[in-house]
């Protein structure tokens, strides 16, 4: 009884951790399976060699908004384009004020450090990111 409780337990440790960590559910964002990558070397996207600034890119099959990629210093941040606290309309695409991105909809402001607005349920949508030399590649 012993070694069947033990297998109960290890088979649970086993198959119930993933070593990624990594979660993004929003319920008002689909998931979308998606990969892009970005050369910082194109005129579109050098502003992404300086801290600071972010671009919006737009992957095939991606999010319908967009993502944003910013540049938050010694590493890249992936955001869902579209503004996580309210359901896609018209004017849920988020508009980028330099650190931070605007929801017209709700008059919502977020962080792109940290994906964080104040007083509200949810962050922006994040998205994993690789970086490989010049290119970054941002993909779900």
């Amino acid at each position: 009884m012993k070694k069947i409780l033990f297998l109960i337990f290890l088979s649970g440790l086993l198959f119930g951790c993933s070593k990624d960590k990594f979660n993004n559910t929003n319920p008002f964002l689909p998931n979308y399976n998606f990969s892009i990558d970005v050369n910082k070397n194109l005129p579109s996207y050098s502003g992404l060699n300086f801290t600071g600034n972010a671009v919006k890119a737009y992957p095939a099959k991606g999010p319908s908004r967009g993502i944003i990629i910013f540049n938050a210093g010694g590493t890249y941040n992936a955001w869902d384009g579209a503004c996580p606290n309210q359901d896609l309309t018209t004017c849920s695409t988020l508009i980028l004020s330099g650190s931070n991105a605007n929801c017209a909809c709700g008059n919502e402001n977020y962080n792109l450090f940290t994906g964080q607005s104040t007083g509200k349920q949810y962050s922006l949508k994040q998205y994993r990111v690789e970086i490989n030399g010049d290119i970054i590649r941002v993909y779900n």
